[in-house]
């Protein structure tokens, strides 16, 4: 994925081995390197169906929780920074603006949604 707009292009069979994939990707990184697996497992699947349905960047997507955000950035350009051990701290575990114009924001732990 080099773009949200990639995920766009997927059949339905498509988005369900994305998804497999995000998720291996996921506890591969986060089994050597560390990082906040539980709120990320908890939404691939929601995160490829928001990128699969709305326009990111122009539609803005918020995470509650940003540790939530890992899936987010695979989608969005940074799927490297998961998928290389190289790479692994080429992101931030947060959403970050000076990554990626998906981010809007740069914020830690809770209640981004909300506050």
């Amino acid at each position: 994925m080099h773009s949200s707009k990639d995920v766009k292009q997927l059949t339905n069979d498509q988005l369900h081995t994305l998804v497999d994939e995000a998720r291996a990707a996921l506890l591969q990184k986060l089994s050597v390197h560390g990082g906040h697996n539980g709120p990320n497992l908890g939404v691939v699947e929601m995160t490829v169906a928001l990128h699969a349905v709305f326009d990111s960047p122009t539609d803005k997507i918020i995470y509650d929780v940003s540790h939530q955000s890992y899936v987010h950035k695979m989608l969005t350009g940074r799927a490297q920074a998961f998928l290389d051990p190289a790479h692994y701290d080429d992101v931030s575990g947060y959403t970050n603006p000076k990554e990626s114009d998906d981010d809007f924001f740069s914020i830690g732990h809770t209640s981004t949604s909300l506050a």
